[in-house]
């Protein structure tokens, strides 16, 4: 019997010691700063990813973010295009206040971002993919960027050793070098902030060989307003250079071979050709697939209407651009797999989000740089163990202004006082009542240029969307979110939105005084594009 009792109190003794020590692990765990993945890729619009819609795409592996975590359904960016909404992102701060207005002015590189700040707090620093500008990113102790909007298809990296050029598809070489980083030279003694950046499903949209077959057999569903005629709103939505069948380019875009427009008769968007860096190993396994099809536009061109033809671009965009997010949700899902395996997911804050949305056929367009819903409203996913809970989705106004005070937030570092954004961390807790914004701001710069896009800004809210055109014109719209979501009817002189139109314009005034923004700002940035010729009257 004694035996017996000795033996339990043995018993009890390893378990109060196994119990202890799982215990002070947890707390260890909780000790540590959090390690940061970003990921973000190049125009992935909301429609196609399937945590948010289905009907165009599965996408697994990005769901699984938000199912291990959070996703924002108001999530928005402050300047749809790329390099701009990037230096939003890294800094911290407005554009109007940033410098990078638009893809044409240079990065101020006196700007602080937040990739220094943390490497002065301890995390190792990593960057891998598409940055979009600058050849010498700071604060990252090891990157390998694209120059520019780099290349599909055996790209050029520039690095602190110097340029290299790597055989094979971009988005898996991108991942390459990520993972050998993980596994060759990440310091196990700090917490890591790595930015693991895409360049699909950026224009002209060239999928991965193994994608060619799978999409280009597929057709899409067609959104409602394909052929919208932009009744009331010929000056501005009318007006744009994005329309799929006026302004896609065959050649370029949806990869009808020079030779077949040649015979056509065809005359195309003078356009560089996207098939140029192939191997011959590359081209043939292209042909294979894409002869056929140029075989049967061929035939069918000399019948085809405008309604034909635009339906046949729409079903080609479709088929490559969600060919190349296959590549990237498939190489999203060996991150995630290499952090389970590895055991760093329980410490590690993922985000998947975009640059901007982009626009899938609404409204007839392809591309971005409205305020309109489509390309104003990003995908944004985030986990976060042991603080997200999982499977939440959060409703709240937030922005990739945001990201910047969020992550020094969660390392313990301080940030600037001229960031503008918020920390995101509340939300991320479900401390929602921290969360006191109620309108967000947005402001679009570049015209004259591509695109034909005004220069515009505006403020949101859940309810409502007040924008301003201005530079060549002086037009004003409302849109009821909720009542119009497809953002067709302009209610800015309908007498029941007087009160809204109202309250809106006070919301919008208090909140430029917030951040700064002003008639005058903008005019002083017209007459510097006028000084430096980039701007042509």
């Amino acid at each position: 019997m004694k035996t017996i009792r000795n033996s339990m109190v043995l018993l009890g003794c390893i378990s109060l010691l196994f119990t202890a020590c799982k215990s002070n692990h947890k707390k260890e765990i909780g000790k540590k700063k959090p390690n940061i993945i970003f990921i973000m890729s190049d125009d992935h619009a909301y429609q196609a990813i399937s945590a948010y819609d289905d009907k165009l795409i599965q996408t697994p592996n990005i769901d699984r973010i938000a199912k291990e975590g959070m996703l924002f359904t108001n999530a928005s960016v402050t300047n749809s295009i790329c390099a701009p909404s990037r230096a939003v992102i890294l800094t911290g701060k407005h554009s109007h206040i940033n410098g990078k207005i638009d893809n044409l002015s240079p990065f101020d590189t006196t700007n602080i971002t937040f990739p220094q700040i943390l490497q002065k707090a301890g995390y190792q620093t990593a960057m891998f993919g598409k940055l979009h500008f600058g050849n010498n990113p700071k604060g990252f102790d090891e990157f390998k960027i694209l120059p520019g909007q780099g290349d599909y298809y055996n790209p050029k990296f520039i690095t602190q050793k110097g340029d290299t050029t790597i055989t094979g598809y971009v988005t898996d070489i991108i991942t390459d070098l990520t993972l050998d980083w993980f596994k060759n030279r990440r310091d196990t003694e700090k917490p890591f902030m790595l930015m693991y950046l895409h360049k699909a499903p950026h224009r002209s949209w060239l999928p991965a060989k193994r994608h060619y077959t799978e999409f280009t057999d597929k057709t899409f569903p067609v959104p409602a307003t394909l052929f919208e005629d932009y009744k009331g709103r010929e000056d501005i939505a009318g007006s744009a250079e994005m329309n799929i069948l006026k302004h896609m380019g065959l050649q370029y875009d949806t990869k009808v071979y020079p030779e077949v427009l040649a015979e056509l008769g065809i005359k195309d968007l003078n356009y560089y050709n996207p098939l140029a860096r192939m191997t011959p190993e590359q081209r043939a396994s292209w042909d294979k697939v894409y002869q056929p099809i140029n075989d049967d536009f061929k035939q069918r061109y000399p019948q085809m209407n405008d309604s034909t033809l635009m339906l046949w671009k729409y079903q080609r965009y479709m088929q490559d651009y969600l060919g190349t997010i296959a590549a990237v949700d498939e190489n999203v899902g060996r991150v995630l797999d290499y952090l389970d395996q590895e055991g760093l997911a329980e410490n590690t804050m993922v985000i998947y989000t975009s640059d901007q949305g982009f626009y899938l056929g609404e409204h007839g367009w392809f591309d971005k740089r409205f305020m309109y819903e489509e390309s104003f409203k990003t995908p944004l996913l985030i986990k976060w163990p042991n603080v997200i809970t999982p499977g939440t989705t959060e409703e709240e106004m937030v922005q990739n202004l945001d990201f910047a005070q969020t992550f020094l937030e969660i390392a313990g570092a301080t940030a600037p006082e001229d960031m503008q954004g918020e920390s995101l961390v509340p939300l991320l807790k479900g401390e929602k009542e921290q969360w006191d914004r109620d309108a967000v701001y947005y402001h679009y710069y570049e015209y004259p240029a591509e695109h034909a896009v005004k220069r515009h800004y505006g403020i949101a809210t859940k309810e409502y969307k007040l924008i301003h055109f201005y530079y060549d014109v002086d037009k004003w719209e409302l849109y009821d979110r909720l009542k119009d979501p497809q953002e067709l009817n302009n209610v800015i002189n309908d007498p029941a939105y007087a009160d809204v139109l109202s309250e809106m314009q006070e919301k919008m005034k208090a909140v430029r005084i917030k951040y700064k923004d002003s008639d005058s700002l903008s005019n002083g940035y017209i007459n510097l594009y006028k000084e430096k010729g980039w701007i042509k009257e």
